[in-house]
């Protein structure tokens, strides 16, 4: 592989690889804020004014200062509040179904949607289909005798 495929995949792997790694092992306040839910509240614990969000703020930067990891504050977190604290649910049993059923959701209506416009540009109803005369449409009556009167005015 010449220099310029190593320097590509080099790349290449940097922009793809997940920057959760660098962020689980040094936390910060304001990413923890995010994820993680006031247990009074029930609002983000960024956007929370409770005395309980102050106290898991406050202990959440000790932990940080102390070196622990972000999973290792979530947990200390889920073990004293339960899982409600956290605010995206787990992945696993039957809360996958949070994850799954939106995602399913799009993709079906995104599908039913497709295949009603495939049909819709397929199937024309024969209302709308022209009657041919003589390889011309047929004219509505109303109108022939219309245009008949106006053509008669023409020819004074």
């Amino acid at each position: 592989m010449s220099v310029r495929g190593l320097l590509l995949a080099a790349v290449l792997a940097l922009l793809l690889a997940p920057p959760t790694a660098a962020s689980e092992r040094h936390p910060t306040l304001a990413e923890l804020e995010h994820e993680v839910m006031c247990p009074t509240c029930h609002q983000l614990l960024e956007l929370s004014d409770a005395p309980i969000a102050d106290r898991i703020r406050a202990f959440i930067q000790a932990r940080i200062e102390a070196g622990d990891t972000k999973s290792e504050i979530k947990q200390r977190l889920v073990s004293e509040f339960g899982e409600a604290v956290l605010a995206a649910p787990p992945t696993r049993g039957f809360e996958l179904l949070a994850w799954l059923l939106p995602i399913l959701g799009l993709a079906g209506s995104g599908l039913v949607i497709a295949l009603l416009a495939w049909r819709w540009t397929r199937l024309k109803p024969e209302a709308a289909k022209p009657h041919l005369v003589n390889g011309f449409s047929e004219l509505d009556p109303k109108l022939a005798r219309r245009l008949d009167e106006e053509l008669a005015l023409l020819d004074r």
